[in-house]
């Protein structure tokens, strides 16, 4: 699928079970995948500051280990990773103003 094929695509906030982008292709932002994805994506903001929290709390423990600190770690990058989805998929619906 290439960049004009989903111009008019909605790139969803989860990947296939092969792990590939999923997009939905409708005009109508209150269809029921529309507001599932709208729901998700507050989901996964919300989970990204819990995570952020909690990593910051694990940093600041002088006494924290290795294991606890990876942990942090892990759950920061899979936070990372969801909320930039959500970032590239909400810019790719912003209006084109050509101010670019």
């Amino acid at each position: 699928m290439t960049d004009a094929d989903t111009s008019q695509l909605r790139l969803l906030p989860w990947r296939s079970v092969e792990g590939k982008p999923c997009y939905l292709s409708t005009g109508d932002p209150n269809s029921r995948l529309s507001r599932l994805a709208d729901d998700m994506e507050e989901e996964q903001i919300e989970c990204g500051n819990v995570v952020l929290e909690g990593a910051q709390e694990v940093l600041a423990d002088q006494a924290a280990g290795e294991v606890a600190v990876r942990f942090a770690l892990t759950q920061a990058v899979l936070s990372l990773r969801d909320v930039l989805l959500v970032a590239h998929s909400r810019g790719l619906r912003l209006p084109d103003t050509g101010d670019r």
